[in-house]
């Protein structure tokens, strides 16, 4: 395949490495998202955003009659089953109060008259009308009673409903009743519910909440499908959220005891019920209708208190008629934020070391929490889960490609330059795809070449170990400017050190660089002095000094030497004359000298000292020098 004249054959791999991971993270992403995988850890920021935020609004529609503690104890002697007098009462108030509907949450198997008559007590009058006046209340038309959807020992599901008796005096039997059930998720938190269990209209299987909004309303029951709030509600089983108005005790609820007072209705709180559903339920400290809710998520500071059934249905109800509850956000919108962030994720890792791209990472998952709360805010959802999930495939992804391909090529370069070049020069070649061209290039170059003065004399002086651990303590001091400016040591000849800038990696101010290496050598070497003299002391050693000669211009870079002894190096006339200006710094008496190549294309800032035209060995035009000085 031809590339573009405009694409080198790196920034092609570079673009298709950058594609390759990014398609991978949204491939897994938005699949694990479509197949339901990503919804438990989903569930766990939509329960944190729940409890962040606490109460969320004041509840319009419904209500809960609390049949508390209070309660309790003010009918202490009355067993709950024979209560159907006392709920009777609260009733007829509730509907002298001005509430729409009426919802019992407590399910009798049997009548308190028909377990009389299982007895076998006298006849009375109290044993045939005991529940006349709860009848009369369920005649009234207003009253919903709750059934519950049981599985039997061999796995076959059954209702358990209100007793014959009760559903023979409400005007549509069995329909003026609703089923109960709530279906918590995997983690048995309720964030859902069903307006319809049961689809078939031959059975009554509309939901508790449903059907007191149906009874509030006046709609049909047996209806194809209902519509409120905006919102379309089908005659199928399908889940809908919740939109919860807050924590446990946030909806408005009332005791029960208040709605047997004699003076009930002049009650300021029993006032506020009108015009609302309202569901009578047990709220004891004995009542095990207490269910998790999103707010039941320990969250360090809030509290993980459960939730009574009673009050989940009213949150329910509320969410019907109020059409508010959490909406996914459109994905025209999620989709692209998710593209952009792992776009931008993806740019980053390819560029950065792993460990600053395992920062970016955690930073941009961070980073998403902050629209996905403000979304919330507005009864919206951003889906955390698919980003999280695709900033960790990318990472991983560019993890991979490190480890298999700039992984190894690092290596490999480390390997041919790394006791010459410091880790950054090594990291920049695999950062900007420069790879030296071992076959041989003609390139421009600053070539640095030192000496030792007088080291003939020295090494006489010194024992043959002496000789060597001078100079490697020389070598370690003097090499570090060289490898801090981004130069190469090219080699050691003897006391002699060659260096290039400009190759393996290309910089275009080469030459600055290679200046400001002699002269950090040049003060490395004035503090070597003062080891040389406690090192070796009363040795009659000439004191110590260095000489220095930097030359600018082409030079062949290129992998040169046999089979089996090859080294990457300069060669040319730039090698030359650099080294013949090393050799200059004895005849000028000085340090540091560079040609004028050098410091014109150095740029200003370089202090120079005499200026000399001179001849070198080899060379048949004369080079104009310059002295370079140093603190």
């Amino acid at each position: 395949m031809t590339l573009p004249h405009w694409m080198s054959a790196e920034r092609f791999r570079k673009t298709w490495q950058f594609l390759a991971v990014t398609v991978l993270a949204l491939l897994v992403s938005l699949g694990s998202e479509r197949l339901g995988w990503l919804q438990d850890y989903e569930n766990i920021y939509y329960d944190y955003w729940h409890q962040i935020s606490g109460q969320r609004r004041e509840a319009q529609h419904a209500a809960v009659i609390a049949v508390d503690d209070d309660t309790l104890l003010q009918y202490k002697d009355d067993p709950l089953a024979f209560w159907q007098p006392i709920f009777a009462v609260a009733m007829q108030n509730l509907t002298d109060a001005g509430v729409k509907s009426i919802g019992l949450d407590f399910i009798y198997a049997v009548s308190a008259e028909a377990w009389l008559r299982k007895l076998n007590l006298p006849d009375s009058e109290v044993s045939r009308n005991y529940d006349a006046p709860f009848r009369g209340q369920l005649a009234q038309g207003k009253a919903i009673l709750i059934a519950q959807l049981v599985e039997t020992s061999q796995g076959d599901m059954e209702v358990m409903g209100p007793p014959q008796e009760h559903l023979l005096m409400m005007p549509n039997g069995a329909f003026d009743t609703g089923i109960a059930n709530l279906y918590p998720d995997n983690d048995k938190l309720v964030r859902t519910f069903y307006p319809v269990v049961i689809p078939d209209k031959q059975f009554p299987g509309v939901g508790f909440a449903m059907q007191l909004v149906l009874r509030a309303t006046g709609g049909d029951t047996l209806g194809d499908g209902w519509s409120f709030a905006g919102e379309n509600y089908p005659r199928q089983r399908e889940r809908r959220r919740i939109g919860y108005v807050g924590p446990p005790g946030s909806m408005l609820t009332i005791s029960m005891s208040k709605l047997l007072q004699a003076d009930a209705l002049n009650d300021p709180d029993v006032k506020k019920l009108k015009g609302r559903s309202v569901i009578i339920a047990p709220n004891n400290i004995g009542t095990s209708d207490r269910h998790f809710s999103p707010y039941s998520r320990v969250l360090p500071g809030h509290s993980a208190e459960p939730m009574i059934g009673g009050e989940i249905h009213a949150n329910a109800i509320e969410t019907i008629l109020s059409g508010i509850y959490p909406r996914n956000l459109s994905l025209w919108a999620a989709w692209p934020a998710l593209v952009l962030v792992l776009v931008v994720a993806v740019a980053l890792y390819l560029r950065l070391h792993p460990a600053s791209g395992l920062g970016v990472g955690v930073g941009l998952s961070l980073l998403v929490l902050v629209p996905a709360y403000a979304l919330f805010q507005k009864d919206l959802l951003l889906s955390v889960a698919p980003f999280h999930l695709a900033l960790a495939t990318a990472y991983l992804g560019t993890l991979a490609l490190r480890l298999t391909g700039e992984e190894r090529q690092r290596a490999h370069l480390k390997s041919m330059f790394g006791q010459y070049v410091s880790d950054v020069v090594v990291d920049k070649l695999i950062a900007e795809g420069q790879r030296p061209n071992l076959s041989g290039e003609k390139l421009e170059v600053s070539v640095l070449f030192s000496d030792i003065r007088n080291f003939t004399t020295i090494s006489e002086k010194l024992d043959a170990e002496e000789v060597v651990e001078m100079l490697n303590a020389y070598f370690g001091l003097t090499c570090e400017p060289i490898l801090e400016h981004g130069g190469m040591v090219n080699k050691f000849i003897g006391d002699a050190v060659m260096a290039v800038f400009g190759s393996p990696v290309h910089y275009d101010d080469h030459a600055r660089r290679a200046l400001l290496a002699a002269q950090g050598m040049a003060r490395e070497a004035e503090k070597f002095k003062t080891w040389m003299k406690q090192r070796f002391p009363d040795r009659g050693l000439p004191e110590f000094g260095i000489g220095i000669g930097v030359h600018s211009g082409p030079a062949v870079m290129g992998d040169i030497g046999s089979v089996k002894r090859r080294e990457f190096t300069a060669i040319g006339d730039t090698v030359n004359a650099a080294s013949r200006l090393e050799g200059v710094t004895k005849e000028l008496g000085c340090v540091v000298v560079a040609s004028a190549a050098s410091i014109k294309a150095a740029g200003e800032g370089i202090r120079t000292g005499r200026r000399e035209v001179i001849h070198v060995k080899g060379k048949a035009e004369s080079i104009e020098v310059f002295e370079v000085l140093f603190d």
